[in-house]
């Protein structure tokens, strides 16, 4: 390999106990994910032994507290954990970004005895999560939800249906926004469901441009049965939660989306640097230069935009905004990049021979979840200059 070949991201990390940790991480994706990720991804095989080895290597629960199993990491470093594993393969960074959703409503609102109870296994354990809020006729407009969830006795009985599940029919437990009062935001509340309960199904997966490997389904609720203490919070509550949720959900889609265009731009340095043509590698031509630094750039604002609102979050201040720009720059970004790497390789980077067409096709569907792209100017919009319509 030439000389100019890439060289692993040059982190700034707060201890040496990061840096041993993104050591492990770099370690684990050289020999147990990238090796496999083409083939797996090709076949829609989901690595269920890799998310057991992950829990196992302290992975599925850094950056809640180590009480309950956690890693008691911060944001700025769990983040750059997930770009490691999403460089490597989205469907393992996005389903270590889904699980740590899945177990945030439960670590942020749970009440002490459910966190005994139910965290040690949920980030430790080698179970695996699931977030229900989206529905087939409410995705952006999430507060329209129709799942219901009525009271019968000390039980709750759990109706509906929900849309766009990642680990949806193959999750260990779901986090569920149902609707318990009064239509809109104030009458949902948030409940946690096994995986096995009675009543409860998934749909075939959806067939998608990528991330095959990563199960997305529908799920449906059928009289599903769970105990009061399973619900988490205020009744009403949960639409406040799902929104909190959301906003350290976006930071670690950023953080994936980010992984994703680092891998491209990898992809895309080291095959300039070897091909040739006109007698010298295509890396000494202008044009592809310029590229290349742009890429670069962009790359490098994207990483520093999530992890200034990490440091946000990890200081205990409002980084609602900053996680709604950092979702919307890191995931255009990766669109841009990706979609330039392609261009590099020419003709060989619309095959499946190298990865540029994967990660293409990858970075589209991180534009689209956990709020649009368009929902996150509005958000951004209304932190500006207040809600629409005043």
């Amino acid at each position: 390999m030439p000389d100019r070949a890439p060289q692993p991201v040059d982190r700034q990390l707060p201890t040496e106990e990061a840096r041993d940790l993104i050591s492990l991480v770099r370690d684990i994706a050289q020999q147990e994910i990238t090796p496999k990720a083409a083939e797996e991804e090709d076949a829609g095989r989901f690595p269920r032994e890799l998310f057991t080895l992950l829990s196992r290597s302290g992975l599925l629960g850094l950056p809640y507290d180590s009480e309950y199993g956690g890693g008691d990491q911060p944001y700025e470093v769990y983040l750059q954990v997930l770009e490691e594993l999403a460089a490597a393969r989205l469907t393992v960074g996005l389903g270590v970004s889904v699980h740590s959703l899945a177990s945030y409503a439960l670590a942020a609102y749970g009440t002490k005895e459910q966190q005994v109870e139910h965290l040690p296994a949920m980030l430790g354990g080698g179970l695996l999560g699931a977030y229900c809020l989206s529905e087939p006729h409410s995705g952006s407009d999430a507060a329209a939800l129709r799942t219901k969830a009525v009271r019968d006795g000390d039980d709750w009985v759990i109706t509906g249906s929900k849309a766009w599940i990642t680990h949806g029919g193959i999750a260990d437990f779901y986090t569920v926004m149902a609707r318990t009062g009064e239509e809109g935001p104030r009458g949902i509340t948030a409940f946690l469901v096994p995986g096995d309960a009675e009543g409860l199904s998934a749909a075939v997966p959806e067939k998608k441009m990528g991330m095959k490997g990563s199960p997305t389904a529908q799920v449906h609720f059928d009289g599903v049965r769970v105990s009061d203490d399973r619900r988490i919070g205020e009744e009403g509550q949960g639409f406040a939660i799902a929104l909190s949720s959301l906003d350290s959900g976006r930071l670690g889609i950023s953080a994936c989306a980010i992984g994703v265009a680092q891998a491209a731009l990898d992809e895309a340095v080291a095959y300039a640097a070897e091909r040739r043509q006109f007698g010298k590698p295509i890396a000494d031509f202008q044009g592809l230069r310029f590229m290349l630094a742009d890429m670069a750039t962009q790359i490098e604002a994207g990483r520093a935009l999530y992890l200034t609102a990490a440091r946000l979050k990890d200081a205990g201040r409002p980084f609602a905004m900053q996680a709604a720009m950092a979702k919307l720059h890191c995931t255009d970004t990766a669109m841009r990049v990706t979609t330039d790497a392609v261009q590099i390789l020419g003709g060989y980077g619309y095959t499946a021979d190298f990865p540029a067409e994967r990660y293409m096709r990858e970075a589209k569907v991180l534009q689209i979840v956990e709020g649009t792209n368009q929902i996150q100017r509005m958000v951004i919009a209304r932190h500006l200059v207040g809600p629409e319509g005043r």
